[in-house]
């Protein structure tokens, strides 16, 4: 779990709160989502809310794994024998073939054995006379050779996908070949996703004076579709008590959860806490954290409709920060996971990581990669600065830096990678 220090150094300004305990806010005020049964076509990533029994075999008949000739293995033991061909079957059909003593049946992969054989020979180790009614097995085959045994793979009433499993491709394809149609999942919530702020512009729009482009809302609304949430366009809200109300209170009505970025300090225009407290019925929890970036955060609960309200800083990489520390392992703990955060690491610094000692953790943006030593090393991706997403973009983690003066060429580094694609090799990448 990710742990911070408390505040009690210069710059602090109001006193902050530990990170584990601003997350145990956050995390505390959800609870997976009610399961719901889920078409396979849409259950991919969705976690499973019940174990699976199998209530048949998988395979659910004997069958021949490769193209060849099913046979009696006790035909075969005396090395090269001829065995008479009295038939052939194909994969999905069924016949009243048999196979007696000094025969055999021509087969193709997948078709049923037919009684009395116990053996397949692929047909790389055969030969053929009198126009393939005969046919010459060149060695034994041992009993059992290339044939799959009814359930081989899945016995009637084991289990095969339990409780809290994320389902990938091949759980699908297990469930399928049961026969199911559905699973039994907690659903990904659906997130709205809101900037607010009177200097907003949309992109593609020419800026006026004091004007700056939203880059907040992309980037998380970006942020929910990768980490396989729902993601609604809720636009940009004017510093106005009344419009931000109306755009949370019409939000609750079709999202599971609501994030917001802008309005959550003490500025004269920070409606969004004015307007949360409301709407809260005063349960709102305004905190300030010792990490940097992300300091600001509010967590609450809409009174009525439950839905869950996540307020992040306006800076840009405030607002990804707080959204890997708190946002993402809450909707994770909403979706059913039980693994909500991102994997970390220890790495090792190819260059200086410095910062000031303030009481903080920091999490410098960084590009980390598997050097030819085969350990995974580290350097700055640009820019330190909340405001400066482009470094932001051009990393692939966040290295945690306790509260001290960072670390040294050649340290040990702690990081939490975002992107495990982006792992290029060492000295190369990253750029945005």
């Amino acid at each position: 779990m990710l742990r911070g220090a408390t505040c009690q150094g210069r710059g602090c300004g109001a006193p902050v709160i530990p990170l584990a305990d601003a997350r145990l806010v956050v995390l505390s005020g959800v609870s997976p989502a009610r399961p719901v049964e889920c078409a396979l076509r849409d259950a991919l990533g969705c976690v499973a809310a019940r174990r699976v029994i199998a209530a048949g075999c998988v395979p659910p008949f004997a069958n021949s794994q490769m193209d060849g000739y099913a046979l009696r293995a006790a035909d075969t033991a005396g090395g090269d024998v001829r065995l008479q061909v009295v038939g052939s079957v194909m994969a999905g059909l069924v016949g009243e073939m048999a196979v007696g003593a000094g025969e055999a049946v021509r087969i193709m992969t997948g078709a049923p054995l037919p009684a009395g054989a116990d053996a397949v020979c692929m047909v790389e180790r055969t030969s053929t006379e009198d126009a393939g009614s005969v046919v010459l097995v060149h060695g034994p085959v041992a009993p059992g050779e290339y044939v799959r045994r009814a359930g081989e793979d899945i016995e009637a009433g084991q289990v095969v996908i339990e409780e809290g499993t994320v389902l990938g491709p091949p759980h699908l394809g297990v469930l399928a070949s049961l026969g199911e149609v559905g699973v039994l999942v907690h659903p990904r919530p659906r997130v709205g996703v809101l900037s607010t702020g009177d200097e907003l512009t949309l992109p593609g729009r020419p800026l006026g004076p004091g004007a700056i482009r939203d880059a907040n809302r992309p980037a998380l609304l970006g942020e929910m579709r990768a980490s396989g949430f729902g993601a609604e366009d809720l636009g940009i809200v004017a510093d106005d008590e009344e419009s931000v109300a109306e755009a949370l209170v019409a939000a609750a009505t079709r999202c599971d959860a609501v994030v917001t970025s802008g309005g959550v300090s003490v500025g004269d225009r920070d409606y969004v806490r004015v307007v949360l407290d409301k709407l809260t019925g005063g349960q709102m929890r305004w905190m300030q954290v010792a990490i940097k970036p992300a300091k600001p955060l509010a967590f609450g609960v809409l009174a009525g409709s439950g839905t869950p309200v996540f307020a992040l800083p306006g800076n840009p990489v405030s607002s990804l920060v707080s959204f890997e520390l708190f946002v993402r392992p809450a909707l994770r703990k909403m979706a059913g996971h039980r693994q909500l955060d991102r994997p970390t690491f220890d790495g090792l610094a190819d260059e200086d990581l410095r910062r000031v000692a303030d009481g903080r953790l920091h999490l410098a943006r960084v590009v980390a990669a598997f050097g030819a030593d085969g350990r995974l090393h580290v350097r700055s991706s640009g820019g330190q600065a909340s405001h400066q997403l482009r470094a932001m973009a051009a990393a692939n983690a966040l290295a945690l830096l306790p509260d001290g003066e960072g670390v040294r060429r050649g340290d040990r580094v702690r990081v939490m990678l975002l992107d495990a694609d982006g792992l290029a090799p060492a000295g190369k990448g990253g750029g945005a």
